[in-house]
């Protein structure tokens, strides 16, 4: 078939992913909010959860039902591709728009986190993925799969303390009901419908990608890893970085912020697991290059709070020349 078919489907499974993503995640707020969840909670495991689906749909059906070596590429690529952009890029790009809205005069060019917190979900993503990055080196198939339950004790662990009764609150708005704008309040069937739709959807545009991502390789004689290394995350964490953007815009630090560091929690625990389970969790050089470049940034982000009690958005920013210095190097090589 020709490129442009390839190019058409590709552009088809971002939108109906994205958009699916937009119905759930719309969807799951709305139901965090009739069942009395704080606001926090609804940052880092809702809203979370809701926007990272499209990364675990990849893998998934790409690891479970592929049939192919190639497909299991594109998994083990969506798995680890997600965390190193969030580390590497998003967060950096959130340093960089509270300096940018500073200026513009929107708000102040710190951010105001709590930073116990935020501490909170850098620590149980590094325990995760330190135990992934560690699966890399040894083949026992018993350790991979010790491993993989002990990550998804970790993950449910995280939401138990995430969902214990806190002192802080946030009075932030809800965007209204997608399927249902003018009620104040949407019944719980038409959320439950809206983010039926929208998982539909997440899963349907996984599929396509999947076949698009396996396509486009082949035609262009590109490994289908490093495909969904740069390509498939840059595409599936747009719905995060939207969120989070528009929440820095409203000077609601601790929601754009939860939305992107307990998707690393989420990413660095059960996709993950999913891979050690479903694979041979056998990883390439570039693979495991993301996955140190990932420790790192999150290391640094880690820092800075231990040492100085808060970020700078400057340094913070700095954590994208671990993304620039990579697809530099991918791009050379």
């Amino acid at each position: 078939m020709s490129t442009l078919y390839y190019v058409l489907l590709f552009l088809v499974s971002v939108v109906v992913t994205l958009g699916g993503c937009a119905l759930f995640t719309n969807a799951i707020e709305w139901l965090g909010k009739r069942l009395g969840i704080s606001e926090g909670a609804v940052g880092s495991i809702f809203a979370a959860i809701g926007t990272t689906l499209p990364e675990t749909s990849i893998p998934i059906i790409a690891i479970f039902f592929g049939e192919s070596a190639e497909e299991s590429e594109v998994g083990l690529g969506a798995i680890l591709g997600a965390p190193f952009m969030l580390s590497t890029l998003v967060l950096p790009i959130l340093a960089l728009l509270v300096v940018l809205y500073a200026r513009a005069g929107k708000r102040t060019a710190q951010f105001h986190l709590n930073y116990r917190d935020v501490l909170t979900d850098l620590t149980f993503f590094m325990i995760g993925y330190l135990v992934a990055l560690g699966c890399a080196f040894e083949r026992s198939r018993l350790i991979h799969l010790i491993a993989a339950g002990g990550l998804i004790c970790l993950y449910i662990y995280y939401m138990k303390l995430k969902f214990a009764p806190s002192e802080e609150s946030e009075g932030g708005e809800l965007e209204p009901l997608i399927f249902d704008k003018t009620a104040a309040t949407p019944s719980h069937p038409m959320i439950a419908f809206q983010a039926l739709l929208g998982l539909v959807g997440l899963i349907l545009g996984a599929h396509l990608f999947v076949m698009a991502a396996e396509s486009m390789a082949g035609l262009f004689s590109m490994s289908p890893l490093i495909l969904t290394l740069l390509i498939a995350p840059l595409a599936t964490e747009l719905p995060e970085m939207s969120n989070s953007f528009l929440w820095l815009y409203r000077k609601k630090d601790k929601l754009a912020v939860a939305n992107v560091t307990g998707a690393m929690v989420f990413q660095g625990t059960l996709p993950v697991s999913l891979g050690l389970i479903g694979t041979e969790w056998v990883i390439a050089p570039s693979a495991l290059t993301t996955m140190i470049l990932a420790v790192q940034a999150v290391g640094l982000c880690l820092l800075q709070i231990l040492l100085g009690g808060h970020w700078r958005p400057w340094l913070l920013g700095a954590g994208s020349l671990f993304y620039i210095g990579y697809t530099v190097y991918l791009y050379a090589n």
